[in-house]
């Protein structure tokens, strides 16, 4: 199948600048989608059809047309017929915001010969990257231009394989929190000149106050400008809508270390005290496993700490916390926004009834009420195959539930015993804290089980 939509990546410098093959898309499509700063310069570019075509259908030579460069680009030639049939019968649509406006623009137009103009590589935070969770790959190519990121990087002489690459635009800026760490070189996509002021707050909130910060503004363009400084005496007066931000981190000796590695510090997470301590937590995220993309529930949630570690251990995964507290629900809000996760899903109301409806996870964690048989078969049933299950008990009747369960359904039962140092009187003394029954399994292909 000939792909209907070509996006085209464009510098600053416009699309006027773009390749022969690039302006014979433009040409043959019917319909340009882009932002109107691109769509200005096509103006010139209109071509009147050869005398040749005059009595042939304008669809017809479009369709024929467009789809000879679509093969031209794939490695065929492009015919002299092809480049002389040239016309001007394209709609310049500009961008309609939210994003799920543009995507709607884009499939009503399907089948269709359609070219989108969009910044730099679309699918580097781009809107490549958005359609292609909505088109097969059949139906569309890419050919990007260098990315912002890239002539970022070029200005910086940053090896670009070593910097973290992140988009702010249109969300929240809290998700830079897991990049913050020492020596750490970011690239960040902005929303407008109020981003570089937010992130100056976070990071001296963070204790990174003398981070070195650098917008760099128009990448590529005639009026391409770049400023630097420390973040704590940055002046963002002058930055204007269009740029990327630098952020070169540097903590202060008192700034805490928020490394992605589960276990993070337990004073970091508000709670009233149903809380999976720190080297449990770090137990429990390694039978979880995460991996990119995958799906975890955490059942009876508390303070949110599996579910908020496990996002920050893994890119684009997902967490679905359930809890039925209030009260904690607002706990788990306010822990995922300031550990940098606030795309967490927080379900409110009693469980099982609030999985209805859930997609299925690729990891189940069970924290509380555990001897719960209805909530363990609901969690099961949910679970994928080859998913991931976890369950921690402290009392007697958690831990010989999971003793049953184990016996029937396999895994790995272990018991992790911590102590701490406490002091009695003058000396000092390790005491221990509860013990904590782990089982945790692998739910086989055919649903039932192996071990980890």
């Amino acid at each position: 199948m000939t792909a209907w939509l070509h996006i085209i990546g464009v510098t600053e410098e416009g699309p006027a600048q773009l390749a022969g093959p690039m302006r014979l898309l433009l040409s043959y499509a019917e319909t340009v989608l882009g932002p109107q700063r691109f769509l200005a310069d096509l103006e010139p570019m209109a071509m009147p059809r050869s005398r040749a075509v005059q009595d042939v259908s304008p669809d017809v030579v479009n369709r024929r047309s467009f789809e000879a460069v679509a093969r031209a680009l794939a490695g065929e030639a492009v015919s002299q017929s092809a480049e002389r049939n040239l016309w001007d019968g394209r709609r310049l649509v500009p961008w309609e915001a939210p994003l799920d406006a543009m995507i709607d623009q884009v499939m009503a137009l399907r089948e269709t010969p359609t070219v989108i103009l969009a910044s730099g590589d679309p699918l580097w935070f781009g809107i490549a990257a958005t359609m292609a969770k909505h088109l097969p790959a059949s139906e569309f190519a890419v050919y990007p231009a260098p990315s912002s990121f890239q002539l970022a990087a070029a200005r910086l002489r940053w090896p670009l394989q070593h910097a973290t690459t992140l988009s702010l635009h249109a969300r929240p800026i809290e998700t830079l929190h897991p990049h913050i760490m020492p020596g750490n070189r970011i690239l960040a996509l902005t929303n407008d000149h109020m981003t570089v002021e937010l992130v100056i707050d976070l990071l001296i909130e963070r204790g990174y106050g003398r981070s070195r910060l650098t917008t760099l503004e128009n990448l590529g363009g005639s009026d391409e400008r770049i400023t630097s400084g420390d973040a704590d005496g940055f002046d963002t007066r002058d930055v204007e809508d269009f740029y990327v931000l630098g952020i070169e981190c540097v903590p202060t000796l008192s700034a805490p270390l928020l490394t992605p590695v589960p276990g993070l510090p337990d004073e970091l997470f508000t709670n009233d005290g149903q809380l999976t301590k720190r080297e449990i937590r770090a137990a429990t995220l390694g039978k979880l496993m995460p991996f990119p993309g995958a799906v975890l529930w955490d059942v009876g949630a508390g303070a949110g700490s599996i579910a908020i570690e496990w996002l920050r251990a893994a890119r684009d995964t997902k967490a679905l916390a359930f809890e039925s507290e209030g009260e904690r629900l607002e706990m788990i809000a306010v822990n995922a926004a300031a550990l940098g996760v606030p795309q967490i899903e927080i379900v409110g109301g009693e469980a099982p009834a609030t999985f209805v409806g859930r997609a299925p996870p690729d990891a189940v964690f069970l924290g509380g009420d555990v001897a719960n048989l209805d909530l363990f078969d609901a969690c099961w049933t949910a679970l994928k195959p080859s998913g991931r299950f976890v369950a921690n008990a402290v009392t007697l009747e958690g831990e010989l539930a999971l003793a049953q369960r184990h016996a029937q359904l396999g895994g790995d039962l272990v018991r992790i015993e911590v102590s701490s140092i406490d002091r009695i009187g003058p000396h000092r003394a390790f005491r221990p804290r509860m013990a904590v029954t782990q089982w945790s399994v692998t739910k086989a292909p055919h649903g039932f089980a192996t071990n980890p």
